[in-house]
């Protein structure tokens, strides 16, 4: 049962460290909230989008719900990066 609960939450987790890494790779450094504070809103708001597909489609693993974790993934760490400032 935990392997389930792990592997379900997998893609959420590496996602939110990919993200966080090119999102210190695209916007200027220290420019808003520490890489792990950062993590931490990415992998819970991801898991978020997995629990919510699952309810939605009563399926995991839609690409829909891939789709939609890349989306809020992105747009948070743009959001905790202050993207919307001038560089």
């Amino acid at each position: 049962m935990t392997w389930h609960l792990v592997f379900f939450f997998l893609p959420a987790w590496v996602l939110a460290g990919c993200a966080v890494l090119c999102g210190a790779w695209v916007f200027r450094p220290g420019a808003g909230v520490p890489w792990t504070r950062r993590w931490a809103w990415n992998a819970a708001a991801g898991g978020l989008v997995l629990v919510g597909g699952l309810i939605a489609f009563d399926n995991d693993g839609k690409m829909a719900t891939y789709g939609a974790l890349v989306l809020v993934s992105a747009t948070l760490e743009w959001l905790l990066q202050k993207g919307w400032q001038a560089r």
